[in-house]
């Protein structure tokens, strides 16, 4: 089997502010479509958004199931945590969280559709 093109989807009632979200954070470009928005980064697609009215967000980490989550490399948490958070980002992590300041780490977050997503630094 020879697969040419994935793409994460994503289900979000708000699909304009979900592809707003992921489209800045990614630093791409948002392609729309009635009820699909495709998130391109150096023209290709990275990630898609599917507007689904009645989408009901998980409730990580005690609630309904995790449905998927997206691990993200950084190379500068410091400067990645402030900008995710102003682009809508929620903090899931206790409010203690990981220490920002150690070389290899995590922190878990919710887009503004409530799907999880770690930005991860210091990884081998």
């Amino acid at each position: 089997m020879q697969i040419r093109v994935t793409t994460i989807v994503l289900d979000a009632a708000d699909l304009f502010a979900e592809s707003a979200f992921w489209s800045q954070l990614l630093g791409g470009t948002v392609h729309a479509e009635d009820g699909w928005h495709t998130i391109r980064v150096d023209g290709s697609p990275r990630i898609a958004i599917q507007g689904v009215p009645d989408h009901t967000p998980p409730d990580w980490p005690d609630g309904s199931p995790q449905q998927i989550h997206l691990d993200l490399d950084v190379d500068d948490i410091r400067a990645a945590h402030p900008q995710a958070v102003a682009l809508g980002a929620q903090v899931l992590s206790p409010a203690a969280g990981p220490d920002l300041d150690a070389s290899v780490g995590f922190q878990v977050y919710a887009d503004p559709a409530g799907h999880p997503f770690c930005l991860c630094w210091g990884q081998p």
